[in-house]
């Protein structure tokens, strides 16, 4: 890599990193040392091909695809079960309501990681289902399932605390 497109790169990381560390805290359900490898991961797999990659259409995009890609090796790979984590991230957005943005977090760390990974990219990344369903490596009558069943799941976990939130 030449010394310009080593510092687009630098350019690229330091611009994307907290976004991908912001998506990796939801996906992991606040395991913030998991997030902080998967980004670690990403940018070493974006570097690795970076020429490639910089001359894609949506470099950002794909880095996100990355990301989850990665996020979902790792937990095909992990041995044990579930392993919900006591512990929140301090700051996973800087604004919104923290009780709110805090409820919602813990609610997804209470879902399946097949139901959290599909409701945040189609509600936290806005991704359409048939960006989803590339990333996912499904077909989009399975996202969109995925995604109304995940939905159900989220309500049943939030119960109450959904109406509370919405009237405060």
């Amino acid at each position: 890599m030449n010394g310009t497109d080593e510092q687009e790169y630098l350019d690229f990381a330091t611009a994307r990193a907290g976004a991908l560390y912001r998506t990796a805290c939801l996906l992991t359900a606040g395991d913030r040392h998991l997030a902080e490898d998967l980004v670690q991961e990403t940018l070493g797999r974006m570097y690795a091909q970076w020429r490639r990659v910089a001359s894609a259409d949506n470099p950002a995009a794909y880095a996100h695809t990355v990301l989850v890609r990665a996020f979902l090796s790792h937990r095909r790979r992990r041995s044990a079960g579930e392993q919900p984590t006591g512990q929140l991230p301090e700051n996973v957005a800087a604004e919104g309501d923290a009780t709110l943005r805090l409820t919602l977090l813990d609610a997804l760390s209470r879902l399946h990681p097949r139901d959290r990974t599909v409701l945040v990219l189609r509600y936290w990344e806005d991704r359409s289902v048939e960006e989803s369903a590339r990333v996912l490596r499904i077909s989009a009558g399975a996202v969109r399932t995925q995604s109304s069943r995940a939905l159900v799941r989220l309500r049943a976990v939030l119960g109450d605390s959904l109406t509370d939130l919405s009237t405060a």
